[in-house]
């Protein structure tokens, strides 16, 4: 069997920035609040003529740049998206085009925010079992189009914008470990229906909706022991792990999985404040940005996790 290592990294975010001090005059809320209960100060919205797709694309690119891969070499690609351009075809298979990549594997993966944790499960499989070389996994959101703007427990938290990663084959070792999870009890605590009912059109625009406090308290839960799991699977005690980058969901949530690593959260790649939640993309993009300023080097030890809609959740542990 073959390793499984990141090699690239890329990201987008659109030009439009909305702050919090924009939502003043649209509903019932202020900066002081949503930056308390949240985290956030500002988040992207993506313009007209942007999608899922394009958003995958410019961060594909990147990642490819910095990986050194030619394009024409991808045999995989994955999208982690709750916001897909079209119900079908896949958003995956659109960027395939886009890109210009001939036959390969293309699919779109639907677990909401961790959509990208479980892109990279699946890419890590394909390549140990050697059914794939070189992978592109990428989550990309258009959330703002998903949403109620005069629902406040929603509209000011999701942002929009794309991460990607380049996985190879390796003789080093690069994925550790991945843990993927679901509990479909929790379906009505974070749901966007669908618009098509029982076969027929539904007439009305499906929109994002969320229990927020049932969700805090059950993600705090889940991810809780999923470090546990994690770092029993590899023999690791929590002081072998350089960094974490969480799903930026909410800074509490964030904070309760620093606290049970005992890590300070000057060693948490934190982007909530000026990206807001981006659902699938929230955890390439920080990772992204962390690359490239240069906290994270090679040989760092990662530990990603995301919770989302579903319930579904999961982590990976990462040696880059």
């Amino acid at each position: 069997m073959f390793n499984a290592k990141i090699t690239g990294t890329g990201s987008y975010l659109p030009e439009k920035v909305v702050t919090n001090k924009d939502f003043e005059s649209i509903i019932d809320t202020t900066d002081e609040w949503i930056f308390a209960r949240t985290g956030i100060k500002q988040r992207h919205v993506i313009a007209e003529h942007e999608t899922a797709s394009s958003m995958a694309e410019i961060a594909a690119t990147k990642a490819l740049e910095a990986a050194g891969v030619n394009v024409t070499d991808i045999d995989l690609i994955i999208i982690g998206t709750s916001s897909p351009d079209k119900t079908f075809p896949s958003t995956a298979c659109i960027l395939q085009n886009k890109l210009g990549v001939g036959d390969c594997i293309a699919f779109d993966v639907q677990a909401a925010c961790s959509g990208f944790i479980y892109g990279l499960g699946i890419a890590h499989q394909f390549i140990k079992a050697g059914g794939a070389k070189k992978a592109l996994v990428i989550g990309s959101e258009a959330n703002s189009r998903i949403l109620n703007m005069n629902d406040r427990s929603t509209c000011v938290i999701f942002g929009d914008g794309a991460g990607a990663v380049v996985v190879e084959a390796s003789d080093e070792k690069g994925i550790l470990s991945t843990h993927l999870h679901s509990d479909g009890q929790y379906q009505d605590l974070l749901y966007i229906n669908n618009p098509i009912k029982d076969q027929k059109q539904h007439g009305e625009q499906s929109y994002m909706t969320m229990l927020g406090n049932d969700v805090y308290k059950v993600a705090v839960r889940t991810l809780g022991r999923i470090v546990d799991e994690t770092l029993d699977a590899n023999g690791m005690d929590k002081s072998d792990i350089d960094w974490l980058i969480p799903h930026q969901a909410n800074i509490r949530i964030i904070s309760s999985v620093a606290k049970k690593l005992n890590m300070p959260m000057e060693k948490v790649v934190l982007t909530i404040e000026k990206q807001g939640n981006t659902s699938a993309a929230s955890i390439p993009l920080a990772l992204d940005v962390a690359v490239r300023d240069g906290r994270i080097k090679q040989g760092d030890t990662i530990l990603m996790e995301a919770f989302g809609g579903g319930f579904v959740w999961g982590s990976a542990l990462v040696k880059m």
